[in-house]
């Protein structure tokens, strides 16, 4: 829960560097609460009808600079600018944004040191 709170905080931070647990643990409770809100939407505000649930979408909203400022400081662990997260933008691009997120941190780098 630490790791989601941390990356809420620094929610506008695109410098510095995260390790994978951070990141990993980030996109987990994520998805735990968007489930969540998934469940309400269909539930109790009845969104099968319309095909979006208002809660999940503000949620959506809410979490999508904090998860793009700590995608660029994994890339930045791993070596790589946070520039290389437009490469999603591309067909299949997606595939190599995750291969570059899970690999491991480089050592001291020019985006700070070590964070192991």
């Amino acid at each position: 829960m630490n790791y989601f709170l941390d990356g809420l905080k620094n929610f506008a931070d695109f410098s510095g560097r995260a390790r994978r647990p951070e990141y990993w643990f980030f996109i987990l409770f994520v998805y735990i609460i968007t489930l969540v809100m998934y469940g309400i939407d269909f539930v109790a505000l009845d969104a099968a009808e319309s095909g979006y649930g208002i809660l999940s979408s503000i949620f959506s909203l809410v979490i999508l600079v904090p998860s793009i400022s700590l995608a660029v400081r994994r890339l930045h662990d791993t070596g790589r600018s946070g520039w290389w997260y437009l490469v999603c933008l591309i067909p299949l691009g997606g595939l190599v944004l995750i291969y570059f997120l899970v690999q491991d941190s480089e050592s001291d780098n020019q985006y700070g040191p070590s964070l192991k």
